[in-house]
């Protein structure tokens, strides 16, 4: 039996999801009285309600489409528990290609991970990560607003600048692994070839077409869904591109 999807993994998953819908509810209940308590109509809360909802689609969808991403390495089972809790889509995928690549594991994460004891030690990799926030924030978050809001207020413009210098560099590092990854000699689909580098372009069209859209036909709505929607886009051209196309052209890498 394959130890990824063994029933303990299932049961653990369950018991994560139920934890956390649990917790949701819970807060829901308590905030839902307290609205009420200090005099919010029922009809405002209901509205507060179903747009967060409705809020919750676009990511549930990213979150999903990067479950799928990861199965196929990990397990169904494990992305799901993480992608459940804190933390986020970038981070969990980094922190598993980096443990796999620490690792010396044949393919990363473009192949199944077969051994227990990596497999155990990518699954601590990415949880251990988004631990530190919890410990750190409660003890620091103030001084680091504060630093912030001091900054903020003597150049607004060099924090926003830094801010989406952060976030490039974080996507760069995505988009390099597509261009010029490097994978191993003997092991296809880890490195940078022809389909990465279609899934990539596929990917970012999308996203400039749907963002387009959305600025010039005003669907301000329909902004939430730009990024899940541009990566199962790219996940199915991913598909189509290694049926259509020649095996020698669709396979092609370079090593990196």
């Amino acid at each position: 039996m394959d130890f990824r999807q063994a029933p303990f993994m299932y049961a653990l998953g369950a018991a994560v999801a139920v934890f956390v819908v649990a917790q949701s509810l819970f807060f829901l209940t308590k905030a839902w009285k307290r609205g009420r308590e200090i005099g919010v109509p029922a009809s405002t809360l209901r509205g507060t309600v179903t747009s967060s909802v409705l809020f919750t689609i676009a990511p549930s969808m990213a979150i999903a489409a990067t479950v799928l991403a990861l199965s196929n390495s990990l397990g169904l089972v494990l992305p799901w528990i993480r992608l459940s809790v804190i933390g986020n889509l970038s981070y969990e995928a980094t922190a598993a290609a980096a443990a796999a690549e620490g690792l010396g594991l044949a393919g990363g994460l473009s192949a199944p991970v077969t051994d227990p004891a990596a497999f155990s030690a990518i699954a601590w990799v990415m949880t251990i990560g988004s631990v530190f926030p919890l410990v750190l924030l409660p003890i620091f978050l103030k001084k680091i607003q504060a630093k912030i809001g001091k900054a903020s207020k003597g150049n607004a413009k060099w924090v926003d600048l830094m801010s989406a210098a952060a976030f490039v560099g974080l996507i760069a590092a995505f988009v390099a692994r597509a261009v010029a990854g490097k994978g191993e000699a003997d092991t296809a689909g880890d490195g940078a070839g022809v389909l990465s580098v279609l899934t990539l372009v596929t990917a970012i069209a999308v996203m400039l077409l749907l963002e387009l859209l959305v600025s010039k036909k005003g669907w301000k709505w329909a902004e939430p869904f730009t990024m899940p929607v541009s990566m199962f886009a790219a996940m199915g051209a991913a598909v189509l591109f290694a049926q259509i196309l020649p095996e020698q052209i669709a396979f092609l890498e370079w090593r990196g």
